[in-house]
């Protein structure tokens, strides 16, 4: 190098981030044609993480602080470069900047239904939204899994890349818990919390630290929220004890009884079109059985004959009848109560 264009270079003696862009992760500092200046003080703030990459590989990193940059504070570089150790020249290596900064209110939504196994259900179709922040953990791992080389790597463009593993991360625990589908729906910070376990693992991969993660609404496919309701209205109307598997088959039954008149050939029909005729039957029989069962009301029928003797009585004394009639009328009531 000559000693005009060693004149020209231009030496950096501060290095620091100030984060102007909102929503930026990680930002490469310009060097260009510039060198760092043996001495040079390197300035991370605090949410900020610093990292030197030489060649493409990771260095040196620093936590937040003001740094002297020679040979004991860029150990790993200075082995990388095989520099002595009282080196004075100016060198040149990348580095990266990373906001550490918990991102928070950052939306997620399940843009088509994830369908899940469920111990009650078999399969169910669900749809969820909530809200979740997060923060850069592990500046390696980030760089490494992420955001590389870029100049700038954004909020946004790491959230495209998130929204695909909380959806599958999602998936796979629900899918795998033991807690009823219906359980977690009633109760969202369990759901969250069924979920977030498993979030964190997949995001702590990438150096991605999970803070916060919530459910703010469940919701069901359409025929299915429509069983849903219809079961609830059994238990609520009560006698069929739908919240029990051997329930809810009642509850399916008695829900088909209504539609035999509907059909040709009555309960046989839906007993030939469905295979249910045996339960139909079993049903009816419990139910016509405990009617049966109970004892018949004691006849009124003394009390109706002396009453209507005493309206023939009336009639005779008004004029109204004769008394060959009173006399016949009495002897036929009479044949009635003697027997």
């Amino acid at each position: 190098m000559s000693i005009g264009s060693f004149i020209k270079k231009q030496f950096i003696d501060v290095l620091q981030w100030n984060e102007e862009t909102e929503g930026v992760l990680a930002w490469r500092y310009p060097m260009q044609d510039e060198e760092i200046q043996n001495g040079a003080v390197l300035t991370v703030r605090e949410s900020q993480v610093a990292v030197f990459v030489n060649e493409g590989q990771i260095a040196d990193v620093f936590g937040p602080g003001a740094h002297t940059l020679n040979t004991r504070t860029l150990p790993l570089l200075t082995n990388l470069k095989n520099w002595d150790k009282l080196f004075d020249s100016p060198f040149k290596s990348d580095v990266y900047f990373f906001s550490t900064r918990v991102q928070t209110g950052r939306k997620w939504g399940t843009p088509q239904p994830i369908t899940i196994r469920d111990k009650d259900f078999d399969m169910v179709r669900v749809r969820a939204f909530g809200m979740y922040s997060y923060r850069v953990s592990d500046a390696r791992a980030f760089f490494t899994e992420v955001s590389g080389t870029r100049e700038m790597y954004t909020r946004d463009e790491v959230e495209d890349q998130l929204r695909g593993i909380l959806m599958s991360s999602m998936a796979s625990s629900l899918g795998s818990a033991n807690v009823a589908f219906l359980d977690m729906a009633a109760n969202q910070s369990l759901m969250a919390q069924q979920v977030k376990g498993d979030l964190a693992a997949a995001f702590a991969r990438y150096g991605v630290g999970l803070d916060e993660f919530n459910v703010a609404s469940v919701s069901l496919p359409e025929e299915l929220q429509a069983a849903l309701d219809e079961r609830i209205s059994a238990g609520m109307k009560g006698g069929l004890n739908a919240d029990k598997i051997g329930g809810y088959t009642k509850f399916q039954v008695a829900s088909a009884i209504p539609l035999a008149a509907q059909n040709e050939g009555g309960m046989a029909g839906i007993g030939a079109g469905l295979g249910a005729g045996v339960a139909i039957g079993q049903s009816m029989a419990q139910s016509l059985a405990g009617t049966l069962a109970a004892p018949a009301a004691p006849a009124a029928a003394d009390d109706g004959i002396e009453a209507r003797l005493g309206k023939l009585k009336a009639l005779l004394d008004k004029g109204l009848i004769s008394a060959a009639d009173y006399d016949a009328g009495k002897t036929e009531l009479l044949k009635k109560l003697i027997g």
